[in-house]
């Protein structure tokens, strides 16, 4: 993922810069790749996320209801599913007098890959001539939008645009998006930027009310599916914490789901990563492996179709490199200092984990056939990782932005300051990551296994390549501080260790990197107190000066973070520690109702009796969600 950094407040405590939007209290439903956010009331509006939107285009930015000139007063959000949620209001004003809501109002909002259907039902026991009153009028006030993705999260306002109405429909353009607007029986007029629907009805016991926004995306790099779901929540699952969470990651990862012509894959996460990302949606196939190949199949197929062909600095392309991002246009990023193509390549570890994830869906199931027919895309990952990969030739694998606007930092924490010694100052690149060297030896042994497999050359010279990067990472990474030994998050640009104890150190176990020996001292570390917050793996032990248990990638917990370690403390044999750091995810899981969010506060649970949240926390996110998965591993 990529973050947004914002300025310290003043000592007034207004910020010196637009501020992105946070997200922890809005309440947000998705259908790949179309998604609403609104407050807990279900009115849109009030903070700068809310909206319609359909991939990172806002056609909607605020929804207002008013029934009978009374406010709603809001009492329970009940979702129904991802793709669903209602929100049940009282209408105050109408009740007769004493204690007891006479008059309620239920609002459910639904939305589908090409739109969001609103529906309102009004339910009255003083209907009639008990209620004296003959008519009801009902006003939603809705404002169009055409407001980027990368405006709203910087927190640059709305960018609204003139509907047209005709009296029983209304529509707009909100970029290159068209949208249609239908209420049946309402009266539907333009009242400048926004449009205004109105019924009138009689009090009667129960009435309803609906208006629908339909969209078409002619130029959509990706599109919704409509196939049925090819994976189920595990059944048999006797800890009730951890069935509901699979239960409520199954549906999610469900509305996640895209696809282009190769193949369906997961969306990477709402509201600001609607779309494929090399790195996250590897991870998130990975861990469904235990229950389904397909999507590891499609997954596969459509990063294979984009693989790079040729060497351009300004996207980061190189041959055989497997891709970041991929976007509608470019994406400003951090007050427009980076700026990333549509096509963007600036990620060090998509390459090998691609790799990866071949080899364990062909363990899994993928069936031959598929296998073989990615196996020319295998051979040019492999070779990426020794003529790109390491560009100097060094044994390891190292990442720099050559274009000067793109991301500092290209592996999964790749925000600007997730890359610092103890002292908590910033390393000077280019980044070797300790990880990142735990997943090319990984893919280089297990490339090698399926060319063997398939009767390919070349897999002894990929094994030898792997034992020596082995050889060159045992001399380099390792580090020691009071609590004992363990590899550094990276080596710097003049190849010295960086000192941090990171949860970088458990993507290690289970790739082969380390010998047993190794593994155990890991598998030690990664559940000490420094690093194991109660809520999951911290991703920075607070030994080191820069821990903060709300710093982005210095200090929070990320639940696909631990869930990679866990399953790695799972294939290297240390069970005891899975079951741990499972336990912790699933207290995680419990205080976030089960919608695990993309990371949370990196407080100790000695301390709090629930974690905060992270405000800018995107959800559902497919990583975060299917995380669920190896803690289901690890426990049975």
């Amino acid at each position: 993922m990529t973050s947004t950094t914002t300025a310290t407040p003043t000592a007034t405590n207004a910020p010196t810069v637009p501020l992105q939007p946070l997200l922890h209290d809005e309440v947000a439903v998705v259908a790949a790749p179309t998604q609403a956010w609104s407050g807990r009331d279900g009115s849109l509006g009030s903070n700068p996320v809310h909206g319609y939107w359909t991939g990172d285009q806002r056609f909607v930015s605020a929804v207002h209801v008013a029934v009978a000139g009374t406010d709603v007063e809001p009492v329970a959000v009940v979702p129904v599913g991802a793709r669903e949620v209602v929100f049940t209001g009282l209408l105050r004003g109408l009740d007769a007098a004493g204690a007891d809501p006479d008059v309620r109002l239920d609002h459910r909002r639904s939305v589908r890959i090409d739109g969001v259907q609103e529906r309102l039902r009004i339910t009255d026991r003083l209907h009639g001539a008990a209620a004296g009153a003959s008519q009801l009028v009902v006003t939603v006030r809705i404002t169009p939008d055409a407001s980027g993705m990368d405006a709203v999260k910087a927190g640059l306002g709305t960018d609204p645009v003139i509907p047209d109405a005709d009296g029983s429909c209304a529509s707009w353009t909100a970029g290159s998006v068209r949208v249609r607007l239908d209420a049946p029986g309402a009266e539907v007029i333009a009242d400048g930027a926004d449009v205004v629907l109105r019924w009138r009805t009689a009090r009667v016991r129960e009435a309803e009310f609906g208006w629908d926004c339909t969209v078409e995306t002619p130029d959509a790099v990706v599109s919704g599916v409509t196939t049925p779901r090819p994976f189920d929540a595990p059944t048999g699952v006797q800890d009730d914490r951890l069935r509901r969470w699979l239960e409520r990651a199954t549906d999610d990862l469900d509305a996640l789901r895209l696809a282009r012509p190769e193949g369906e894959f997961l969306a990477a996460g709402a509201p600001w990563f609607f779309t494929l990302f090399g790195r996250d949606s590897i991870w998130a196939a990975r861990f469904l492996l235990p229950v389904d190949t397909s999507i590891a199949g499609g997954t596969l197929r459509v990063l294979a179709a984009l693989q790079g062909t040729t060497t351009d600095p300004t996207t980061a392309e190189q041959p055989g490199k497997i891709m970041h991002e991929l976007r509608q246009a470019s994406l400003p990023v951090d007050n427009d200092e980076i700026s990333l193509p549509p096509l963007y390549y600036g990620t060090v570890d998509a390459t090998a984990l691609w790799v990866c994830l071949l080899h364990d869906a062909w363990r899994a199931g993928l069936p031959d056939a598929e296998v073989e027919a990615l196996l020319p895309t295998l051979e040019r990952a492999l070779a990426w990782m020794r003529d790109h990969g390491d560009a100097d030739g060094d044994g390891l694998l190292e990442y720099v932005d050559e274009s000067g606007r793109g991301l500092a930092n290209q592996g999964w924490k790749d925000s600007g300051d997730s890359v610092q010694w103890r002292d908590g100052t910033l390393a000077d690149g280019p980044i070797a990551l300790c990880e990142v060297q735990g997943y090319a030896h990984e893919a280089a042994v297990h490339g090698a296994d399926l060319l063997d497999a398939f009767g390919r050359p070349g897999g002894d010279d990929w094994r030898a390549w792997a034992a020596r990067l082995a050889e060159r990472f045992r001399a380099a990474f390792w580090v020691s501080d009071d609590i004992g030994p363990y590899p550094a998050i990276a080596l710097d640009a003049a190849k010295r260790p960086v000192d941090s104890p990171t949860s970088n150190i458990g993507h290690l176990l289970g790739t082969g990197l380390l010998c047993p020996d190794e593994e155990s001292v890991v598998a030690a570390r990664v559940v000490a107190p420094d690093m194991a917050s109660g809520f999951g793996l911290r991703t920075l032990s607070t030994t080191a000066a820069g821990f903060w248990p709300l710093s982005y990638h210095g200090g929070t917990v990320w639940a696909h973070d631990t869930a990679v370690v866990v399953a790695g403390l799972t294939r290297s044999g240390h069970h005891q520690e899975a079951r741990e750091l499972s336990e912790q995810l699933l207290a995680a899981a419990v205080a976030f109702d089960f919608r695990m969010p993309e990371l949370h506060a990196g407080d100790a649970a000695t301390d709090v009796t629930r974690p905060a949240p992270y405000p800018a926390a995107c959800r559902p996110q497919a990583w975060s969600a299917a995380a669920a998965f190896p803690v289901w591993v690890a426990m049975r």
